[in-house]
């Protein structure tokens, strides 16, 4: 996952295949570059995304809490590593650069390496193969497994990190690890023949020189069943999946596929892969990235809708009300949550997790999508002039102010028979929030993270409702606009998705599982908590009428009528890094 590969080359008049080039530049290159220098284009994975240009300088997209893909001013880069906080970059005269988390150790000292010719990063610590093929490494505090106890490694030609553990590759072609070994991935003691090596979470990959590929470690996902892999000239490993490049060009990836990682039959013409904790990043030879996973199911297809007046955006699908009130979706389709097609007279719209509600102009509702907690019975409500859905729950609030839900009731979310005098509700992952006409805020269901304590909230106009899971739990949040156009949010925030204290002029809020919305006064968004997915990238967003929050992307509606949606894969298919010099 960290280490693509080293990335030193000059300029050849032989036209070769750019992997054999760098090869032969792990074993023989080190030192200073020439002022002609070719740059050659480079991506690498974490939580983030990194890519390296054909000029030298670097972009990053995705996880940026701690300042990892602050990378703006970085200049004659030869080499990037992803770390899982952190990003390394190794400059042109050996020595080293680097950015985000520091806590554990991980940047202690690394600027002041030199003579360096390759760097990896894990997810606490930092290495540096030396051209002398000893290797350096920092971090590891508090996170100490011995990833870090390197310092007698000699004739070292290429490293690896991932985790909690390094990875060496010998001159004679042998292999070295040291670090967390509970999973075997530092078993690698018998391996031979190994020109390329990559380290995933707990899992560590070798690629031979005939082409095939081994493995060691966790495999409970199939990360390490590569043992059928042939003509592989570049290996990867992501946390829990491995993707292997072949030498025409297309690409093979075996492991965990929940977000769609492993996607990758189809390419062509790649020249490198990274494999991500939620992504598979593939460099084509043009300088184009292509990227699969981050449960990406097409929510984020909304580029060509027009006369958009509203929507919503569920866990992985995006609805849209067209001008005619008609109504378009698209993503994750599993629960037949996108079959709106026929839907009309359409005022408003809701989405959950797999299913979708539609409150109609005569205050009746439909409903599509999984419904096997009843969350779609809605068939018989009247007079309701707004709709909110949860992850297994729909709310409708009704005209004469009092409020009804369907579906799952297991926290006590659905109960709220007795609410009076609302105006608006939302709903959350296990939870249902309501507005009182006197801008005090009521809520039911699941309060682990203290999500439904809204007691004390004053002056509120708008609230919403988030949350999701994290193994083994499930999350949530609340929010609330105040009439002032600031904003206050209870709940979960580890993720910092209630770090909202400072938002200014928001007019509209929605809440995604791990990530809060805001539009402002002056159609621009702002948005805080995780950014994994890429959902925070509202950055350059203008002219939005509305906003909303799916689980992993957010959507916004434009005054126009068209959409704009963010997630990693809309930001790195706007990246050209540039073509490689062959």
């Amino acid at each position: 996952m960290k280490i693509i590969t080293i990335l030193r080359t000059r300029r050849y008049t032989t036209r070769v295949g750019i992997f054999l080039i760098i090869v032969a530049l792990i074993v023989g290159m080190a030192g200073c570059l020439p002022d002609e220098y070719e740059y050659t284009p480079m991506v690498a994975a974490s939580y983030h995304v990194v890519g390296l240009k054909s000029d030298g300088t670097v972009v990053a997209v995705g996880h940026d809490w701690w300042g990892e893909c602050n990378v703006v001013g970085w200049r004659r880069i030869t080499q990037v590593a992803a770390g899982g906080y952190h990003t390394v970059g190794l400059e042109s005269d050996g020595t080293v650069v680097v950015v985000g988390w520091t806590w554990q150790g991980q940047r202690d000292g690394v600027e002041n390496w030199t003579e360096i010719t390759q760097v990896a990063a894990g997810e606490y610590h930092t290495v540096g193969l030396a051209s002398n093929g000893t290797v350096v490494a920092a971090g590891g505090v508090g996170y100490d497994h011995g990833q870090c106890n390197v310092g007698n490694w000699t004739n070292i030609t290429q490293i690896a990190a991932c985790g909690l553990h390094t990875v060496g590759l010998r001159s004679d072609n042998t292999v070295v690890a040291v670090g967390h070994n509970d999973y075997g991935q530092c078993d690698v003691g018998d391996w031979t023949d190994i020109i390329k090596i990559a380290a995933g979470w707990h899992h560590t990959v070798g690629l031979r020189s005939d082409g095939t590929v081994v493995a060691a470690g966790y495999d409970d996902y199939g990360q390490c069943e590569v043992g059928g892999w042939t003509d592989i000239v570049q290996v990867s490993a992501g946390y829990f999946h491995t993707a292997g490049l072949k030498s025409d060009g297309t690409v093979v990836a075996v492991g965990d596929n929940g977000d769609g990682q492993c996607e990758v039959s189809d390419w062509t013409d790649i020249t490198q892969v990274a494999a991500g904790v939620h992504y598979t990043v593939g460099l084509k030879a043009d300088g184009i990235v292509i990227a699969v996973g981050g449960s990406n199911s097409g929510q984020c297809d909304v580029g060509t809708w027009t006369m958009i007046t509203q929507g919503a955006a569920g866990r992985y699908h995006t609805v849209g009300i067209r001008a005619d009130d008609t109504v378009v979706a698209v993503g994750d389709n599993w629960g037949g949550q996108c079959d709106v097609g026929n839907w009309t007279d359409i005022t408003s719209v809701a989405a959950g997790y797999w299913h979708t509600a539609g409150l109609k102009s005569d205050g009746s509702a439909v409903a599509v999508g999984w419904n096997d907690d009843g969350q779609c019975d809605v068939g018989n409500w009247t007079d309701i002039t707004h709709v909110a859905a949860g992850r297994l729950h729909t709310v409708g609030l009704k005209s004469d102010d009092t409020v009804v839900a369907v579906g799952d009731n297991g926290d006590g979310q659905c109960d709220v028979g007795d609410w009076a005098d609302i105006i608006q509700v939302a709903a959350g992952e296990k939870h249902t929030v309501g507005l009182r006409s006197d801008g005090t805020v009521v809520a039911a269901g699941d309060n682990t993270y203290g999500q439904c304590d809204v007691d004390g909230w004053a002056n509120i106009t708008q609230v919403t409702a988030g949350g999701g899971q994290t193994m083994p739990e499930r999350t949530g949040h609340t929010v609330g606009l105040k009439g002032d156009g600031t904003v206050v949010a209870v709940g979960d925030n580890s993720y910092r998705q209630c770090d909202v204290s400072d938002w200014t002029d928001i007019t509209q809020i929605a809440a995604g599982c791990f990530h809060t919305v805001g539009l402002e006064s002056d159609h621009t968004v702002v948005a805080a908590g995780y950014n994994g997915y890429g959902q925070l990238e509202v950055g350059g967003w203008m002219d939005i009428s509305q906003v909303a929050a799916g689980c992993f992307h957010t959507v916004g509606f434009k005054l126009n009528g068209t959409v704009v949606a963010a997630n990693l894969l809309v930001e790195l298919a706007k990246w050209n890094l540039g073509e490689a010099v062959l």
